[in-house]
């Protein structure tokens, strides 16, 4: 895969930093992209060709493109859509404007690079799009009602793109990782902080008990966590494969969700998730 050109959303930590670098030890020319600077630089230290990418700005999106392409020469060999956050708190207390702005970052600006860099894999003959979607996308989780939201919309967007694409040479993947040792959690707060009025909340106690707790104190790892090289060594299959599959799970929660969303009434799924 020498010489072989990725842009990555999301670089700046977790899932997308590992990808940056496991995939450049692989031979892959990384262009790592971040929505601030500061994090360019950091990764431009470290080794990485890395620009500024923001998902709720059309042009940051296009410049980004524009940016790869010229340091290629006109090509680009894939695309991993990883970049997201998320936004606790339970459906009744979450401000549409809230939605609105997650969906910005998680769905519209991924769609957005999607389309800008579809007809330069049309032109080159090949291609691969490799969108980072989450157990989260498979099963709803309490508190995640913004997150899941928009991961949902991932799974139907990316599999109508995976059949409307399947007479050209390029290539719509799905990654679907658990439990896997990032910073959503703590880059979440803030935009907990921002919307979420949970001291007027009819369900006050309830944060109180549990999703502070999760949010703000310190934890060990999840059950079932892995690290993001998990996701990293799934997505360089997906990369490389000849024939690669439409998703790759990561973690085994993932496994046995997708399994049981597809056995069990929809009660007894809800049962299931409730037991945590």
């Amino acid at each position: 895969m020498a010489g072989r050109s990725i842009l990555i959303t999301g670089s700046s930590s977790g899932i997308g930093y590992d990808a940056a670098h496991g995939l450049s030890r692989a031979g892959w020319r990384i262009f790592a992209t971040c929505r601030k600077e500061a994090d360019c630089e950091r990764l431009r230290a470290e080794g990485l060709e890395s620009f500024r990418l923001d998902l709720t700005d059309a042009d940051s999106i296009a410049g980004a493109v524009a940016e790869a392409l010229a340091r290629t020469g006109g090509t680009l060999d894939a695309v991993f859509n990883n970049g997201a956050f998320a936004c606790p708190g339970a459906v009744e207390d979450l401000p549409t404007d809230a939605l609105r702005a997650i969906f910005e970052t998680n769905l519209f600006g991924q769609h957005e690079l999607t389309r800008r860099v579809i007809p330069v894999m049309r032109a080159q003959g090949h291609g691969r799009i490799v969108n980072c979607s989450s157990i989260l996308g498979l099963v709803p989780l309490h508190w995640r009602g913004a997150y899941v939201a928009t991961k949902y919309a991932m799974e139907g967007l990316t599999d109508v793109l995976r059949l409307e694409m399947s007479d050209t040479p390029v290539r719509v993947i799905l990654i679907e990782p658990g439990p896997v040792t990032s910073r959503i959690r703590a880059n979440s707060i803030p935009h907990f902080e921002r919307w979420i009025d949970w001291r007027s909340s009819p369900r006050a106690e309830q944060y109180r008990t549990r999703l502070l707790r999760r949010l703000y104190e310190a934890r060990g790892p999840d059950r079932f966590e892995l690290p993001p090289a998990a996701v990293t060594a799934k997505l360089r299959r997906a990369l490389e494969s000849p024939n690669p599959a439409p998703r790759y799970f990561v973690t085994t929660p993932t496994y046995l969700m997708n399994i049981a969303r597809r056995l069990l009434p929809t009660r007894a799924l809800d049962w299931l998730i409730a037991r945590g």
